[in-house]
């Protein structure tokens, strides 16, 4: 087994980590909004929970081998010069928006509360930094205008 191959294979544990932070992201309401109601810190701590595995799970994702596509709306973004630099400068926002957020909340807010959800926006625009990675040479090796294939 090729060392690509084993990363393409741990890029898979993007999916339960997905799957856990998607759990997270409902467990509020699926605990009841008076529970949340009567502790509204348990909805702060499941945030957080959920951005911490979404940082992770995208983090994993950038494993993945970047020769092929996950689908058909990837390669058509991706084959695309135009729409592939949107998606780039997207996910350059998106990291930009959750690292600064991130931070600022961090050192700024002394509330416990704040303070917990500015550390999953750190974890999760960390893990978008290896999205980006994998966006990048996705746009690389599928662009129609460089790979005339």
């Amino acid at each position: 087994m090729t060392f690509k191959r084993f990363f393409h294979i741990i890029s898979y544990l993007q999916y339960p980590l997905m799957a856990i932070a998607l759990y997270y992201a409902f467990k509020p309401y699926i605990d009841g909004l008076e529970q949340i109601k009567e502790h509204p810190d348990l909805y702060f701590e499941s945030v957080n929970v959920m951005l911490l595995f979404m940082g992770l799970g995208l983090s994993f994702s950038s494993l993945q081998d970047t020769t092929k596509t996950q689908n058909k709306w990837s390669r058509k973004v991706y084959e695309d010069p135009i729409k592939g630099k949107i998606m780039i400068f997207t996910i350059i926002l998106m990291i930009t928006f959750a690292l600064v957020t991130g931070l600022l909340g961090f050192f700024i807010f002394q509330d416990n509360r704040i303070h917990d959800l500015s550390i999953g926006l750190i974890v999760l625009g960390l893990g978008m930094f290896g999205f980006l990675k994998a966006g990048v040479e996705l746009f690389e090796n599928h662009r129609k205008d460089k790979n005339l294939n």
